[in-house]
């Protein structure tokens, strides 16, 4: 089943899904800095990667969204579908949280409650990302009918298509 919203030949959703997962993932890892150092400038960091990190999430939501409402109703890729949505939508409620939090504070200071929702959130970015490959590896949501090994390059006319003169 194809992704419905693409890109040269690629679906959008998992192109765009590894910038904020990656942000998000990199504010945490400032934050375990700031605490094992307490050197400012971490913090910082962590609040600005952070932000990034949803806004990104937000617009790769949209495509995958996109993509969700073209699976067959009534499938086992619907139901994970609506979990990895779901469950993606909570992570990034708790990174806003934490970002929120973080902003009300003197310098983005991290406190207690931040450092929860951001280390829950990313915990379960895990669970969700892994829903997100089995829709891709094992339900084969987003991969080209044409897919295979000697499949053509994505960005040629498929074999099967007529060309037209000049194309």
């Amino acid at each position: 089943m194809e992704s419905r919203a693409k890109a040269l030949g690629h679906g959008i959703h998992p192109i765009l899904i590894v910038f904020p997962l990656g942000l998000l993932a990199t504010a945490v890892i400032f934050d375990i800095i700031y605490l094992a150092t307490d050197r400012a400038g971490f913090q910082i960091s962590a609040a600005y990667t952070m932000g990034i990190g949803i806004i990104g999430g937000l617009v790769a939501g949209v495509f995958g969204f996109i993509d969700w409402m073209g699976i067959p109703s009534g499938t086992r890729a619907k139901r994970v579908g609506a979990v990895h949505g779901l469950g993606n939508v909570v992570v990034l409620a708790l990174f806003a949280a934490s970002w929120f939090q973080r902003l009300a504070a003197t310098n983005w200071e991290p406190r207690a409650a931040a450092l929860i929702c951001s280390f829950v959130g990313i915990a379960l970015a895990v669970v969700t990302g892994w829903l997100g490959g089995e829709l891709v590896e094992r339900l084969g949501v987003g991969v080209s009918d044409e897919a295979g090994v000697n499949a053509p390059n994505s960005l040629r006319r498929s074999a099967g298509r007529p060309r037209t003169r000049g194309a």
